[in-house]
């Protein structure tokens, strides 16, 4: 049940003053200077909460992308393979270094597209000063891509930051298919030849 209360304020303007109840849930409260947003406040509110929605999308203004990735990084990354942290570690870090002022709510799947074209631009640095520059391969992005989107599923199943993953609608770019290679005419009768012998033994 919403109630909305018109107030009179010092300088003689006029706010609306917005609450809602519903039974089971904490009282939402909000003010606006228009009646029609109060209306559309109170509306949306209601139907969110009935729907569930409400507290996961007020979690995630509250949260950015930083502090995903830092608790991310203090609680799950210590629970995975030793040999894998250090490179998820670099790779959350890319990710809070370009988005991490962003709130959850913000991150949308078209920013992370943008930041993902970025990250497949961006020269990497080289093993030597003297080295052409580097970028990095669609197989590196998509494991930059795949750590992130863990992180907002975790934030989304676990912590009730978001109530879906952002991630999942975003491209990944498609990975070059190995290459195959054929065997000479010499290399051929060795194999041959080492079979023959194995199945006579």
């Amino acid at each position: 049940m919403a109630t909305i209360t018109k107030r009179t304020n010092k300088n003689g303007s006029t706010s609306y003053k917005v609450e809602v109840r519903l039974k089971g849930y904490p009282q939402q409260r909000a003010t606006f200077s228009r009646l029609t947003d109060a209306r559309a406040w109170a509306r949306d509110t209601e139907s969110d909460i009935k729907r569930g929605r409400h507290f996961k999308t007020t979690e995630g203004k509250r949260h950015t992308l930083a502090d995903l990735v830092d608790r991310y990084t203090r609680d799950v990354l210590p629970t995975k393979k030793a040999s894998t942290q250090p490179y998820q570690r670099r790779q959350l870090g890319w990710w809070k270094a370009e988005l991490g002022d962003y709130t959850i709510a913000d991150c949308t799947p078209a920013l992370i597209g943008e930041a993902r074209d970025k990250l497949a631009r961006e020269p990497v640095k080289p093993k030597r000063p003297d080295s052409p520059p580097r970028y990095r391969s669609p197989a590196s992005v998509v494991r930059y891509l795949a750590v992130l989107s863990h992180a907002f599923t975790v934030a989304a199943k676990e912590w009730g930051w978001l109530e879906d993953n952002p991630c999942l609608k975003v491209k990944k770019p498609r990975e070059p298919r190995g290459r195959v290679r054929f065997l000479s005419d010499e290399e051929r009768d060795v194999l041959l030849n080492a079979c023959r012998e194995s199945s006579s033994r």
